[in-house]
């Protein structure tokens, strides 16, 4: 994670090019860290998150959580703790948090855009909760900002489909607030989050604050999240679908 000034503007850039910017310990501390800092810094009036090499985030390591599958859950569920800190300390930031869309934002990656405030992607970026094709559940808050952005019925199909989802089509749910050309999203975020860093601090920050409480806290489900999260990859289903996801084959769970 990389961060640099522009003016009023804070600019995080998840930058691992060899995991196309996938989530790691060190990636979501810095992450909680920065959102912590931004929030208690007078000269940072906005935030703007992207991702580095033509990718916002490939979401998590599918190699690490197998091999996490075999630890105790109390390990996995506090590394579970260490992104959700990232996604706490990003809501709770009084200041408005842009998401800068290019490539994919897969997994855990499409539920950190959904987390900030507001989303800029470019026309080609590709969006995808695939947990369900490994035998596992969303966290990072998905499944929360979903059902806030979403009908029910979308927010199922995203999550039961697993599949890509484009930019155009998450405009058209005004789940994305614009759609740039390829390449143009971190400007367009960056220039918007000017204009909103140049407006009154305090009281966007009541405003974000108004807009978490109307639709409830998202604090629970995330707890919920960790908790079956946790479930899901010591049981049967997770151990087949990561499995068969590194074996280049089709998964064949168990039936119950």
């Amino acid at each position: 994670m990389t961060a640099a000034r522009d003016g009023r503007v804070l600019v995080l850039t998840m930058d691992d090019a060899a995991t196309k910017n996938a989530l790691g310990p060190e990636m979501m501390a810095a992450a909680r860290d920065a959102f912590l800092q931004a929030a208690a810094d007078p000269a940072v009036g906005a935030v703007v998150l992207a991702g580095a090499n033509g990718t916002f985030c490939s979401g998590g390591n599918l190699g690490a959580l197998l091999g996490n599958a075999k630890t105790d859950p109390s390990a996995i569920r506090a590394n579970l703790e260490q992104f959700h800190g990232w996604v706490r300390a990003m809501r709770a930031c009084p200041k408005p948090v842009i998401a800068a869309v290019e490539g994919a934002a897969a997994g855990a990656g499409f539920s950190i855009a959904l987390g900030c405030d507001l989303i800029v992607a470019a026309d080609d970026a590709t969006f995808t909760l695939a947990y369900v094709k490994v035998g596992l559940n969303p966290d990072g808050g998905a499944s929360a900002f979903l059902a806030r952005a979403a009908t029910p019925q979308l927010a199922a199909e995203i999550m039961f489909e697993g599949g890509r989802i484009g930019a155009a089509r998450l405009a058209q749910l005004a789940i994305v607030n614009r759609v740039v050309a390829p390449g143009l999203a971190l400007a367009e975020a960056t220039a918007w989050a000017a204009r909103l860093a140049d407006g009154p601090t305090l009281a966007i920050g009541r405003a974000k604050r108004l807009i978490e409480a109307g639709f409830g806290e998202p604090d629970a489900q995330l707890d919920r999240e960790a908790d079956f999260f946790v479930e899901a990859l010591h049981g049967a289903e997770a151990a087949e679908g990561i499995t068969a996801f590194f074996e280049k084959r089709p998964a064949n769970y168990p039936r119950v």
